[in-house]
Formats: structure tokens, sequence, C-alpha cells
């Protein structure tokens, strides 16, 4: 079974900033057919009368899309998705608690174990041969962020019910990302453990 999905983007969507030789793009790799690696969290808000997934309006792709970024050279995608999370969202990671299956290895020789991610997913950028590989996170919070999001990054937040994720058009969300979200809302929230945040 193939783990590549298909990256909607809209006919809103400016594609302006992703030509490879412009100097302004972003990505790590800025060959034809190379991959970038990048780290996101799904965040759901747990103290109202139903669970809801936050949401931020991307500023370039004018999608709602998960919290995240490319992992650096310097990073693994722990302490990637970690600082997307505080500079996208304002969220400290000690408003967090971290979802977890409780059937997992915890502990490890000669390395560093990870949290178990929600997806693995390869999806491709149409018409730029250009590849982002993500490894998302689900999280859970029972209060709002305890700072503004940082300089630069996005302020439209949202946060959607089940029914409200169904209902986006098609081109308000990628398919891949509502599907998720639907997962973690529907299927993770309540089969896997809420555990404190690694440092």
């Amino acid at each position: 079974m193939s783990t590549a999905t298909t990256f909607y983007l809209s006919e809103r969507t400016d594609l302006s900033h992703f030509v490879w030789y412009d100097g302004a793009m972003s990505h790590l790799h800025t060959k034809p057919g190379q991959h970038d690696l990048t780290a996101s969290a799904y965040i759901v808000r747990t103290d109202g009368p139903e669970p809801v997934l936050l949401l931020h309006m991307h500023k370039k792709l004018n999608q709602y899309l998960q919290f995240g970024g490319h992992v650096e050279h310097h990073e693994d995608p722990w302490k990637a998705v970690s600082h997307e999370i505080v500079e996208e969202s304002g969220y400290h990671m000690s408003q967090l608690k971290l979802l977890q299956p409780s059937l997992r290895l915890k502990s490890i020789s000669n390395a560093t174990l990870h949290p178990v991610p929600v997806t693995l997913l390869t999806h491709e950028f149409p018409g730029l041969d250009h590849f982002h590989s993500d490894v998302a996170f689900a999280f859970t919070t029972n209060e709002p962020p305890a700072s503004d999001v940082e300089e630069g990054e996005s302020t439209i937040m949202r946060n959607f019910t089940a029914t409200e994720l169904r209902e986006l058009q098609k081109d308000e969300i990628p398919e891949n990302v509502r599907e998720i979200g639907l997962y973690v809302l529907d299927n993770i929230l309540a089969s896997w453990e809420q555990v404190a945040v690694p440092e």
C-alpha cells in the first residue's frame, strides 16, 4: 500500500513562492524530485462540550492546516514539532498532553526513542516535482494558548468539531489533513493515552 497522497492545491493557492530558482523558497532540498522532512501537530481542545481540532490558515497556501514545518538540518522531528507548536499556535509544550498508544516501546538502548506519530506520509506538490514526508503527532489541551503566535505566522486560527471538519469545502483544506483530523477526533482521542509531553 502506497504512503503517497496528493496534497490538494486550490485555485486560490499562490504557487509563485514555490519557484525553485527565485531564492524565496523555504524548502531545504530544492532540486527536482527531492524530499523534505516535516513534522506537524494536530491539537485537540477538550474543555468544551465536544472535542475540537485547532487548525490555522496557512498564509501562502490559503487553506486550513495543522501546525508544523520543516525539520531543519540540526533537528530531529520531535524538536522540530516542539518549536513549530510554540511559534505557530502560541501553546507552550507544558500546556499539552501527548496522545500515545498504550502498547508501545517505552525505552531503548543507545538511541533516542521518539513518541509514536499518528501518521508518517509523503505528499507531492503537483507540478513542482517536490515532496514532503511528514511525521504527525497528536496532542490534547484543556486551555487556550498562553502566548501569541510569533511575528510573521498566521493569526487566523479556528476550532473545528468533527462535523464542521467534514463540512469544509475542498478548497478550504487539503483532503489528507481533513482525513487525519477526523481520524484523531473519531479514533485516536478515545483509544490512545494522554501522557506528559517529553522534554
